[in-house]
């Protein structure tokens, strides 16, 4: 290996690591928050209507999927984006 060129270690991959950890776990409280506060508070949420159905009707059977997909979407998105950073940066050490 050249002198001169930068050489990735290990810190390289934990910092990936780490990036790809939080991330998970922002979007695994997501996931929990919006599922615990819906059904904790369906009674609440019987008295608001949305479409001519009750909220916690309505998120049970459709928004809570949409909520879902969506946690999808960004995790597929954000894991894109890292992959392609620790890409871009071993890519210009080799």
């Amino acid at each position: 290996m050249d002198q001169g060129t930068p050489h990735h270690g290990p810190g390289d991959a934990g910092n990936h690591w780490r990036k790809i950890r939080k991330h998970t776990a922002v979007l695994l409280a997501v996931w929990f928050l919006a599922t615990f506060f819906f059904i904790f508070f369906a009674r609440e949420l019987d008295r608001i209507h949305v479409f001519g159905w009750p909220l916690s009707f309505y998120m049970a059977a459709q928004g809570m999927i949409l909520i879902y997909l969506a946690i999808v979407v960004i995790y597929i998105r954000r894991m894109k984006r890292i992959e392609q950073q620790v890409h871009g940066e071993q890519g210009h050490g080799e």
